[in-house]
């Protein structure tokens, strides 16, 4: 950490500061993002927009080359 606050012109704790401001800021964003996932996963289930797993699992095999 002393590194990188050298390198930025800071010191450790301003450093340590911004370093966790920005991770926590990345957390709250993908798990904002996995929310809104979820949300759309189960609006298209009640609506019935789903297809059996066999389905798309051989279409996954058939795109990729999966063997099993």
């Amino acid at each position: 950490m002393d590194e990188y606050a050298r390198r930025h012109g800071q010191d450790a704790v301003t450093a340590l500061d911004e370093v966790l401001a920005t991770y926590l800021e990345w957390e709250a964003e993908d798990y904002r993002e996995a929310v809104e996932g979820i949300r759309r996963g189960y609006a298209d289930f009640k609506a019935g927009r789903t297809k059996p797993a066999d389905q798309v699992l051989e279409e996954l095999r058939k795109k990729y080359g999966f063997l099993c």
